[in-house]
């Protein structure tokens, strides 16, 4: 038995989401003639009461796209320096949209408000002109930590004040929501445009939705096809984003009880300098000089149990829906044996 904690990215559909795709409607979603993916949309705004959705085959591509709509070339964006859009897409915001961005150091990859006030540009032409925000919930660099509500409705604030958009690239937002205990709707008031993702810890195979106003959305959809994303019978993806919008969201706090487990476990070892507060269901741990993070890693392969090496001495598990009670019982045993 393989216990995977690699990525949330791993799961796989279950039985009945398999059911639900392989009876999904189909149409051209190019055309807007997918009846599964123009209900996905229209659910997924509306449980966050927004305008608009549009489709996309992953969280990377609506935060670029979200990116694009709200910056013109030689703009500035600001983000905390673990923020996804900066160190895992490709350096898309400088290829895709020609803009700079300014990184601020937040606590486990959360800003303030404070920081996002002192780091906007004043109107200088030697300068570049701040246009937008992108704050991450959860933050994956930051051990799936969440944002404060109202730290966010500060920064919020202040971009209306200043005319700046506001983005949310909200890969794991069901997991703030459900630890939070806070509603999709404080999300769909207070930002511009959220990304979300269907292909973690809910199940889906591939797939993640930006929403927003629907002029933005028009916006969207016409970058999301000069990005190579327009779909066409892609209704059986969006189908499993039905399903798992009605059956797998709060079971996350599933997850976030396996990954505290996890966690206390590994606090205890003498090899572990420190583990990162868990809210969510990630678990980030550094390491003594005692060993790598790649060599743990490859000694827990030994054992059947896969995990990441994020740095040279830290790695990163992630539990997710196909992480059942007794794959992690097992896991706390070969920590405790290590």
């Amino acid at each position: 038995m393989i216990i995977d904690f690699r990525s949330d990215t791993v799961t796989k559909p279950g039985p009945g989401m398999k059911e639900t795709m392989m009876a999904a409607g189909l149409g051209d979603d190019v055309f807007g003639e997918d009846p599964s993916i123009n209900e996905l949309e229209a659910l997924a705004a509306g449980m966050f009461g927004m305008e608009a959705a549009v489709f996309c085959p992953s969280g990377t591509m609506t935060n670029q796209i979200a990116i694009k709509c709200h910056t013109q070339p030689g703009d500035e964006v600001i983000c905390d320096e673990s923020a996804h859009v900066y160190q895992y897409e490709g350096g898309g915001i400088a290829f895709n949209s020609g803009s700079s961005v300014k990184l601020l150091y937040g606590d486990r990859g959360r800003i303030t408000g404070a920081q996002v006030a002192a780091a906007i540009n004043p109107d200088d032409p030697h300068r570049a002109h701040t246009s937008l925000v992108c704050l991450e919930n959860t933050s994956n660099r930051g051990g799936g930590s969440c944002y404060d509500m109202e730290e966010m409705k500060k920064i919020g604030t202040l971009c209306r004040e200043k005319g700046l958009a506001f983005h949310l690239d909200g890969a794991r937002l069901w997991n703030a929501l459900v630890a939070k205990k806070e509603s999709p709707l404080e999300y769909g008031a207070l930002f511009d445009s959220i990304s979300i993702c269907l292909s973690k810890s809910l199940g889906c195979p591939v797939g993640s939705l930006l929403l927003g106003k629907k002029d933005f959305i028009k916006k969207a959809r016409r970058v999301r096809k000069v990005f190579g994303g327009g779909m066409r019978q892609a209704g059986v993806l969006a189908a499993a984003g039905i399903y798992a919008l009605q059956n797998n969201i709060e079971r996350l706090a599933e997850d976030h009880a396996h990954a505290k487990g996890i966690a206390s476990a590994i606090e205890k070892k003498d090899f572990t300098k420190f583990v990162l507060p868990v809210e969510t269901n990630i678990i980030i741990f550094e390491l003594t000089d005692a060993i790598t993070a790649p060599e743990l890693v490859s000694r827990l392969k030994e054992h059947s149990v896969l995990g990441y090496a994020i740095a040279p001495n830290r790695v990163r598990l992630v539990t997710h829906l196909d992480i059942t009670p007794e794959m992690t019982q097992r896991t706390i045993d070969i920590f405790t044996q290590l």
